[in-house]
């Protein structure tokens, strides 16, 4: 299977604290690779790190074998990488569709000049943009809310939101933030088949979660994360019984 991210000798230092300390993670194409690990481990450090919203210390970071850690958060978008964090509000006073909409705006490249203007590229871009959300909403079975106001959601469904606002990307590598924290649980696993589907359907996702069953149900290799280093990586199965592993995070219970 190819590697379509992999990211090598990653260190964050904030001031003389190590967030991450020389982290090493790939994902393959195709795959679901969750990161797990207790409150303080660095999960968020290296999502932000893969996503551009901070820039590493030390280390490389390679998607589709050229390097990305030099770019920011919009080149690496439209080169193919969407992120879904846990706490991305919706878009109050806006109706579902017009939040979807949000998504599309970073792959598309006509200017406020164009818009104003009302220019041949404008036009293009805004009926790509429409149609995109659209498709994306249907994906994610909230076409039936795209003109309702996006605040009316429930919490599930906001997340479902959030992955449609990221696939309007047209992304291959999906990066999700705790998509279930909060989540009752008929909507987890709503949520679950969804991430299913969509690794179904080819797509990579990376999962940082602190829900051990969901990231059970769905991870094809879990990275384990303990202040700030990698622990253990390779299935569920293997990295539950492993003693480092059951130390540091799973407090005993395997």
């Amino acid at each position: 299977m190819t590697t379509l991210l992999r990211v090598e000798g990653a260190t964050r230092r904030f001031g003389g604290v190590h967030a991450l300390r020389d982290v090493g993670l790939d994902v393959r194409e195709g795959e679901t690779h969750a990161v797990i690990g207790p409150n303080g481990a660095g999960k968020s450090t290296l999502f932000k790190l893969i996503g551009g919203q901070l820039a590493a210390t030390s280390g490389t970071i390679t998607y589709a074998g050229r390097r990305i850690d030099r770019l920011p958060p919009h080149r690496r978008a439209r080169q193919g990488i969407a992120i879904a964090f846990q706490d991305a509000p919706v878009f109050r006073g806006m109706t579902v569709a017009e939040n979807a909409m949000v998504g599309a705006h970073a792959v598309t490249s006509a200017g406020p000049l164009s818009a104003i203007l009302r220019l041949p590229r404008h036009v293009k871009d805004e009926a790509f943009i429409r149609t995109t959300a659209a498709a994306a909403l249907r994906r994610v079975a909230l076409d039936d809310w795209a003109d309702r106001p996006a605040e009316d959601l429930p919490l599930g469904l906001q997340r479902a939101l959030q992955i449609a606002r990221a696939l309007c990307g047209r992304p291959r590598l999906l990066l999700l933030d705790e998509p279930a924290s909060g989540l009752r649980g008929p909507e987890r696993s709503a949520l679950a088949e969804l991430i299913e589907d969509l690794r179904g359907e080819g797509m990579s996702i990376l999962l940082v979660e602190h829900d051990v069953a969901f990231v059970a149900r769905l991870a094809d290799r879990v990275t384990v994360l303990d202040l700030g280093r990698v622990i253990a990586t390779g299935s569920y199965q293997s990295v539950r019984t492993d003693p480092a592993v059951i130390t540091a995070y799973l407090g005993g219970h395997g």
